[in-house]
């Protein structure tokens, strides 16, 4: 949805005039004659926020100085642009003092109503984005820092208000890069907890002996190479919130000590003989499917419907399309103001693009694509071409990549000293479609299959090329369900050396 731009000024010519050229900018646009309707349209919940305010100096009821005022008083920090007549320009200071972040004067031209409106916008989600980032930087993140227009995603956050209230087990649920750590600390910061640590675990990250131990701590000289005593995470976050990442992948036998926790609130570190009470919250998080693990028995039943008594859905990206602009702009004011650049927004093919590409790596995946072009961009706005990977997977957008030059006699002469690389063109990639990082069986096989046409079915050149004995090559063969060769012919000495030459 596009920004709503509110004109306070009883002089119907004068708002049909602003409210024609704010159109044209791009703005929705609402009207307000009087200070008390213009406070009362701040008031109101069920309809979207105003984006910014043009408040004419003079209203009938009141003016529009004590109308900022109250807007100030309660905490609301709407971009306000201040419009008065030339006879009253030396109340501008006094307005700007008391939070405008700029004023017109009528009869005020397009050019200069356009860059202020720009102007005011910016600063204004450029401090949105500092104060987002404090917060986050001293642990204190809030519900209102996630951008968020969409259905589900509201639905979410109430669920996670509600959370907050009580001391429930959380399971989050969502794919890779949908923002759950971030989720997990908004509910911890509003709760009872929030003066308290919030400790993050990523189960994934950690074999299995150690996790025992990271979670739970150990006596000394439980291990041979631990001297000191160890304190786990659970008792490290008493008295506040445990968030545990990716817990599918905790094994059977830390289930079963995680389901005595949630069940008692008592652990058990190793080496210790005896139980140690934590009165710590578990919020915990995945992105795989617990019920079928629990039907292939790789996830404790009983821990699951402890875990599922208050799940939280958060979407992929693709699913809330309307929050992808919001996250993209919230990126580029952050990342342009790290880098030092000048880039107030992006173009409407640009905007179309990200809105077209489905985002499987989500949040994370946005976030890095908007760093990258930001640091690319030479304009001041970001364009299609600063999103080469992108554009290159939407159909109808193409990226313009000059011609090479055509050579001359001199570089000609330059290339037979130049050595040449040979670069593979079908290198196996590392990362798969959703931006992570493939399986090992997966990219085997890739090699294996390259290797059968590479080397013509010629079983003993390729396991001595691949380092493996001929009998590990037909198991893997059979294992990655590989297509034997019908005949194997092997290269005579003379074929060999030439091939090697």
């Amino acid at each position: 949805m596009r920004p709503i731009i509110l004109i306070a000024d009883d002089d119907p010519l004068q708002c049909q005039t602003l409210e024609a050229m704010v159109r044209r900018f791009g703005f929705e646009t609402e009207i307000t004659s009087s200070g008390e309707h213009t406070l009362a349209r701040f008031s109101r919940v069920d309809v979207p926020p105003i984006s910014l305010l043009i408040l004419n100096l003079a209203l009938p009821d009141m003016d529009g100085m004590e109308v900022l005022r109250q807007l100030r008083n309660t905490s609301i920090l709407t971009p306000v642009i201040m419009q008065t007549t030339l006879t009253a320009i030396e109340t501008i200071p006094v307005s700007i003092r008391a939070g405008a972040q700029d004023f017109i004067v009528k009869p005020v031209g397009a050019e200069r109503l356009h860059v202020s409106i720009k102007n005011a916008l910016f600063s204004h989600s450029l401090l949105m984005e500092f104060n987002r980032l404090n917060r986050r930087n001293h642990g204190t993140p809030t519900f209102k820092d996630f951008l968020s227009c969409s259905d589900n995603m509201v639905r979410a956050i109430k669920l996670g208000e509600r959370a907050a209230t009580s001391n429930i087990p959380v399971l989050i649920v969502g794919e890779p890069g949908v923002g759950k750590q971030h989720f997990a600390h908004a509910i911890h910061s509003a709760s009872d907890r929030k003066s308290k640590a919030f400790i993050t675990v990523n189960c994934a990250t950690l074999a299995d002996e150690l996790m025992e131990s990271v979670l739970f701590g150990h006596e000394r000289n439980v291990f041979s190479n631990s001297i000191e005593k160890q304190i786990g995470k659970i008792t490290e976050a008493n008295g506040g919130t445990l968030f545990l990442d990716e817990i599918s992948a905790a094994s059977l036998e830390i289930q079963a000590k995680l389901l005595r926790f949630l069940q008692g609130g008592e652990i058990e570190p190793l080496g210790l003989n005896r139980s140690l009470r934590a009165d710590t919250r578990l919020i915990c998080a995945t992105g795989k499917n617990l019920i079928e693990l629990v039907q292939r028995g790789q996830f404790r039943e009983d821990l699951f419907f402890r875990l599922n008594v208050y799940p939280i859905t958060i979407s992929p990206l693709r699913m809330r399309r309307q929050d992808i602009l919001k996250l993209a702009h919230s990126f580029l004011i952050r990342f342009a103001a790290e880098e030092g650049r000048k880039i107030h927004g992006l173009t409407t093919e640009a905007k179309a693009l990200l809105n077209s590409y489905d985002w499987p790596g989500n949040i994370r995946q946005l976030e890095n694509a908007l760093y990258r072009a930001v640091v690319l961009s030479e304009s001041e706005e970001l364009t299609v071409a600063e999103f080469p990977q992108i554009a290159a997977r939407v159909e109808g957008f193409d990226v313009y990549v000059p011609p090479a030059p055509m050579p001359t006699p001199e570089t000609i002469m330059r290339r037979e000293f130049v050595q040449v690389e040979i670069r593979d063109p079908t290198a196996t990639s590392l990362l798969g479609s959703n931006g992570e990082i493939r399986k090992m069986n997966d990219i085997e096989a890739d090699i294996i299959r390259f290797a059968l046409k590479h080397y013509r079915g010629q079983m003993s050149e390729i396991a001595r090329r691949l380092g493996i004995g001929r009998s590990t090559l037909y198991r893997k063969l059979k294992e990655y369900n590989l297509e034997e060769p019908e005949t194997e012919i092997e290269p005579s000495k003379s074929s060999h050396d030439s091939l090697v030459a």
